[in-house]
């Protein structure tokens, strides 16, 4: 078998990155291959999901209210077992827990970082078999190191990430993440069993042809929203157009097209659920840092999401993220900030 060594796996791209950084001690370096490892796991058993009874509901209720899936289960477990196991995660906080996880021991109590995610999201979808992901973001503690992680280093607001990223087990399964340098997408090569670099410094193009939104919800937007709706519609050669509609229902997937492509995706409030449906800790603040990172935006309607302070590990937001100029009309049609 030829391996063409001008790829880099995300091993030695991490390495690579760290050598330029003589005085950095590679805990994010190490932190970022222990989620990648989770993600080949859970990799494994999406691809042959159908086959080992794990479709399906577990037959429990998350703290969300919602059905767990039991590849939700799997999944969680990978990422919490793999973390907890390593050197480099002081605790983390998960959509499938009620509460934050502490990982008090003498190694854990000294690591910098504590981590956000959604083990799998889109997992409505699992029984369908369409694309589903894992998201994450890093956060660098603020209590005392050799001592426990504390609440507050899990209710920082997302400006203070210092990194983010997700995965999506699709047609090929791809690991991308972000810090301030710049944003990176790794592909599983199968043959090696490793995320090699495929997609290198990822750039949102400033606009996009696709607006992705449930319009199932249509009457429950306030006005500004339908508004910009009804022009994406509309919109025709003339004035940038004509828009194509995508919503797939994986945020993930949504966001990611988006994201190579130029989109928005918009998931706002409604009449019934007006503080919104998406997770502020561990889906809007990771998807605004990588968006941010590669030259888009994230708003919840009022303020920039990155910017806003947390109050519980489950708080909701609207979102609304993409590439910039859509984002700049978006504002300026709606009345969205």
């Amino acid at each position: 078998m030829n391996v063409n060594r001008a790829v880099l796996t995300l091993d030695e791209f991490t390495l690579q990155q760290l050598r330029q950084f003589p005085t950095a001690t590679g805990e994010l370096s190490r932190l970022l291959r222990d989620l990648a490892l989770a993600a080949k796991r859970v990799n494994v058993e999406v691809n042959k999901a159908g086959l080992v009874d794990i479709l399906g509901d577990d037959g429990s209720i998350n703290v969300q209210g919602e059905d767990v899936k039991k590849l939700d289960v799997f999944a969680n477990n990978q990422f919490v077992g793999v973390l907890k196991h390593g050197i480099s995660c002081a605790g983390i906080g998960s959509e499938e827990l009620d509460d934050f996880v502490v990982f008090d021991d003498e190694i854990s109590n000294n690591s910098k970082y504590v981590v956000h995610f959604d083990p799998l999201d889109g997992s409505g979808n699992i029984d369908v078999n369409v694309s589903i992901g894992t998201i994450f973001g890093v956060y660098r503690r603020v209590s005392e190191l050799g001592k426990p992680c504390t609440r507050e280093d899990f209710l920082q607001p997302g400006n203070k990430q210092v990194a983010a990223g997700y995965v999506i087990y699709g047609s090929s399964t791809m690991f991308v993440y972000a810090t301030r340098r710049g944003v990176n997408g790794f592909t599983l090569d199968p043959s090696i069993g490793e995320f090699s670099l495929s997609h290198p410094d990822i750039k949102c193009p400033p606009t996009g042809k696709f607006y992705s939104v449930n319009h199932g919800n249509f009457f429950q937007y306030n006005e500004g929203v339908r508004k910009y709706i009804d022009g994406c519609q509309r919109k025709t050669k003339e004035n940038g157009g004509p828009y194509t509609q995508r919503y797939i229902g994986s945020m993930v997937a949504d966001v990611h097209r988006n994201l190579i492509k130029g989109g928005i995706f918009m998931y706002p409030g409604t009449t019934d659920k007006p503080n919104g449906k998406l997770r502020l800790l561990y889906e809007a603040n990771p998807f605004a840092f990588i968006l941010e990172v590669a030259g888009g935006c994230a708003t919840d309607g009022t303020q920039r999401i990155l910017d806003i302070q947390p109050e519980s590990l489950h708080q909701r937001t609207p979102l609304f993220i993409g590439s910039k100029e859509m984002m700049d009309e978006l504002k300026e049609v709606s009345g969205l900030k």
